[in-house]
């Protein structure tokens, strides 16, 4: 999905919940995903009870006006992660887990949302460099993955200030020697960890098409009383490929998927989400009606899911035999943890081959690793443009190509603001584009943004900055 970074005015923090604290998510209602796009609409689609806000693109001393003015209405707004990266190999950043408790504050959230994926590899434990995926990539269902995950998941609540809830993700891959099932997957990690789960339906979709997997098994199989709330999004189908894009309508078996789990439980919230290619508010509107009236179908009485402090502590659960996790497990060094080695290597292959070229690790369907490679570029390309407008605009038609080409060789090194200046620079060290003028102004734009550099590269830009000058 693609979510980028925007600039927000001020506000003071309150409190959603009242003065007396966060507001109780035991009974969310319906919702929507809030987008500064449709802030506006956001604000005046009737029966909104509360929003979901992407926490990397909130900062939390200076909150949007529009959420300001619905948290003052009694709209409970959530902080959603997207680049924590739960399930990858390494422990989460202990940095990225401060912004998230200081969003959670500023916003007066009752709980914080992020993903069951990697979404980066290589780095120390792999003795290579860092690779971003800037993409949730499926973690595989395995007992050294889920053991990885667990740890994390216990780190990541002991160091937020409210419960968490992961989610379900959407994929195109299936990694080879897979152990377990989703539903089995999720019902483990809640076992072992007591953490909620964000069940997006439109993800048990996708993996439907994309990977066989049934979705009416996967609610048989997880624990539906942990649900903490579901996502609905809209995709397409091409080439027998389903695209989770969330920027298209809702579609009647995704709806479908949310009345098999509506049959199974009462969810305490039902949200919404749209990234991209957003409809008119009338649009909107009827998509939530159509939601309202799936979770107005038969279903089992409503019973209290209202998450408790202790939601944040990991339980004394038993753990599956074979695989204990000892409380010296989380302080071990991770480059000593076999399992976390085992699983690093594996990720790094794969994203590897998705970003950087390398070959199909074994067991992986190639065909579907090229579908996914160009999805990850395809999206890169676009969120890029979104917060470098600058960049499209001096390249003009030639923008996609040529961020296409890049991509194919040159993995992200960081978030997306960090990947647009590689690309400029990229092009600039090729005496790119052709055109003088565009040239001189993509070097200005990259000299206002780049900042410190190492020095063989800032020469290297250098030269490439005084070929334009003599061009002049």
């Amino acid at each position: 999905m693609s979510h980028t970074t925007h600039v927000v005015s001020t506000g003071k923090p309150g409190n959603a919940g009242g003065p007396g604290g966060p507001a109780d998510p035991g009974a969310l209602g319906i919702g929507i995903g809030w987008r500064p796009e449709i802030a506006e609409a956001v604000e005046a689609l009737p029966g909104i009870d509360w929003v979901e806000a992407v926490a990397e693109n909130v900062c939390a001393g200076h909150l949007p006006d529009s959420l300001v003015r619905l948290r003052a209405r009694g709209v409970t707004v959530i902080p959603h992660g997207v680049s924590l990266g739960l399930g990858g190999a390494a422990r989460p950043d202990a940095k990225r887990l401060a912004d998230l408790a200081e969003r959670a504050g500023a916003l007066g959230s009752p709980l914080i949302t992020e993903h069951i994926a990697f979404v980066r590899a290589g780095g120390p434990l792999t003795a290579s460099p860092t690779l971003e995926a800037g993409h949730l990539l499926p973690v595989p269902r395995t007992k050294d993955a889920l053991r990885v995950l667990c740890e994390n998941v216990r780190i990541a609540q002991d160091s937020l200030p409210v419960p968490l809830a992961v989610e379900n993700i959407a994929a195109l891959i299936n990694w080879p020697g897979e152990e377990m099932t989703e539903g089995q997957f999720l019902a483990e990690l809640v076992e072992r960890t007591g953490v909620r789960l964000l069940i997006d339906v439109a993800n048990l979709h996708t993996n439907h098409v994309n990977r066989g997997e049934d979705p009416a098994t996967a609610l048989d199989q997880l624990p539906v009383e942990a649900i903490a709330y579901v996502h609905v999004a809209g995709g397409v189908e091409r080439d027998g490929v389903w695209h989770d894009t969330h920027a298209h309508p809702v579609s009647a078996p995704v709806l479908d998927v949310l009345a098999e789990l509506r049959s199974r439980v009462c969810p305490p919230g039902v949200l919404l989400e749209r990234d991209d290619h957003f409809p008119p508010t009338a649009e909107l509107a009827a998509e939530l009606d159509t939601i309202r009236a799936t979770l107005a179908g038969p279903g089992p009485e409503r019973t209290s899911t209202t998450l408790s402090s202790k939601a944040v502590e990991a339980p004394e659960a038993p753990q599956a035999p074979g695989t204990p996790v000892a409380p010296e497990a989380s302080r071990a060094d991770a480059s000593t943890d076999p399992a976390r080695q085992r699983l690093a290597l594996a990720q790094t292959a794969l994203l590897s081959a998705l970003v950087a070229g390398t070959p199909a690790p074994e067991g992986f369907d190639s065909r579907r690793l090229g579908v996914q490679s160009r999805a990850l570029a395809a999206k890169r390309a676009e969120v890029v443009a979104k917060v470098a407008p600058d960049i499209p605009r001096i390249l003009g038609a030639g923008y996609r190509a040529a961020f296409l080409a890049y991509a194919k060789s040159s993995p992200m090194r960081g978030g997306y603001r960090r990947d647009a200046l590689d690309f400029a620079e990229h092009l600039l060290i090729a005496d790119r584009p052709e055109d003088t003028v565009a040239r001189r102004e993509l070097t200005q734009w990259w000299r206002d943004r780049s900042g410190a550099r190492p020095p063989r590269r800032a020469t290297r830009i250098v030269r490439a900055a005084r070929s334009v000058l003599v061009g002049r």
